[in-house]
């Protein structure tokens, strides 16, 4: 009898192997679909992720675009508006631009420099400086 009840255990246990085996078998497929479900689940997430980092970049570019827009705008405003007070204090347009050019004329390092007559031409030299400034005069 005890050969019997040993026979029907390893019996059990062999059918009960083979149903594990079987049903890790089967079951396989259905993992593998399921990882990749997942998977693809996990590429669309970070595809969208990647979208709306991108979306956030180009509106954070298009405000700062237009801030520095603004900030130009006002400046130019605020040149506007102190160069015509200077015009206006300086006779005009024609004093104005006499001012521009003696500071253009404080600003230079330039040994020679051609003012311009009332028809907008320069006066000509009767002869050139010399080219070493201690050398004036000496004859």
């Amino acid at each position: 009898m005890q050969a019997r009840s040993t026979f029907g255990i390893v019996m059990a246990l062999g059918f009960l192997v083979l149903i594990v085996v079987s049903g890790a078998l089967v079951g396989c497929p259905r993992y593998l679909v399921y990882q990749q479900e997942m998977a693809g689940r996990a590429k669309l997430a970070e595809a969208q992720s990647s979208r709306q980092v991108a979306v956030l970049e180009a509106r954070a570019k298009m405000e700062s675009a237009k801030s520095l827009a603004e900030a130009e705008i006002t400046r130019a405003e605020g040149a506007a508006k102190a160069n015509h007070i200077l015009q206006n204090s300086l006779g005009g347009p024609e004093g104005y631009l006499r001012y521009l050019q003696i500071q253009a004329l404080q600003d230079s390092n330039a040994r020679l420099i051609y003012v311009p007559t009332e028809a907008g031409l320069p006066v000509t030299e009767a002869s050139r400086l010399p080219e070493d400034p201690s050398q004036t005069d000496k004859n």
